[in-house]
């Protein structure tokens, strides 16, 4: 599948921002399970893009802006052609040893509710894959998508508790019971193409990885309750959504601030390349 992304981020601040920073995790890269063939990156203020690559291998820009300015809009805009590998990533860089994806952070930290859920759903099945499978699925059964129920720093057990969440909440909870079982796991950012049509969306997506031995890193999506298929692209990889969120950044002034996203997903006609 091929599929085309625009995203735009602009800030909007109550009062002139005197300089800012931003990280950006908003370029996804080449692996088995797809292939970028155009993507770039602009910011409506005068200022010099650095690209580098983080330590779980994420490709990553910073930007540095001098104001006086009350908006800021950053805008990525591309292709990227996906392919079915039935959840399972192949070819991404990996730099940390599985010990490190069984760290807990305060998202994804298990309390004592979250690790019987845990338990009690694996403890019906004999493999690892099937448990991670039944965890998908539990977790899905179990959680109410609700747009305005949490925020930013919802931990897992705050949406477990409330059984509300978006999709960056069910991914902690998911995660939050691979490690409670003792399997690495971590998150992801990136975008869904919806199967429905529907090309407008308020936000990119977020799900979870989980380590099975004989296969990797495999991705399972307990939002829709299904593993990756060729409807995702993937961007960026951490302990939690925190570590893998498109934007994060500092400003000096600019009280308030308020957020808008314009996102449009589609498919695009593919091409043979000669």
């Amino acid at each position: 599948m091929l599929i085309r992304i625009r995203h735009e981020t602009t800030h909007d601040y109550g009062a002139p921002v005197k300089a800012a920073i931003q990280r950006l995790l908003l370029t996804p890269r080449s692996f088995i399970g797809q292939q970028v063939r155009s993507w770039r990156i602009e910011i409506d203020r005068d200022c010099r893009l650095y690209e580098t690559e983080d330590a779980f291998g994420n490709i990553a820009y910073r930007f540095y802006a001098e104001g006086p300015f009350q908006t800021l809009t950053t805008t990525v805009e591309g292709e990227v052609e996906t392919f079915a590998t039935a959840g399972v990533v192949s070819g991404a860089p990996e730099r940390f040893p599985l010990q490190l994806y069984l760290r807990d952070t305060p998202l994804t930290h298990p309390d004592a509710g979250v690790v019987e859920f845990a338990k009690g759903v694996a403890a019906r099945e004999k493999t690892s894959l099937a448990r991670l499978h039944a965890l998908m699925s539990a977790v899905y059964g179990v959680m109410s998508f609700e747009d305005d129920a949490t925020h930013a720093a919802t931990s897992a057990t705050q949406a477990f508790d409330s059984r509300r969440g978006v999709c960056q909440d069910f991914a902690h909870l998911f995660i939050a019971c691979a490690r409670a079982i003792e399997i690495p796991a971590r998150c992801v950012s990136g975008y869904f193409c919806r199967a429905d049509g529907a090309t407008e969306q308020a936000a990119g997506h977020a799900w979870a990885e989980a380590y099975v031995e004989d296969l990797g890193w495999v991705g399972f999506d307990p939002a829709h309750g299904i593993s990756p298929n060729e409807a995702y692209v993937r961007v960026a990889v951490a302990l939690d959504y925190l570590g893998a969120a498109p934007i994060r950044g500092a400003r000096t002034g600019g009280g308030m601030e308020a957020m808008a996203v314009k996102l449009r997903i589609d498919t695009a006609r593919l091409q043979s390349q000669s």
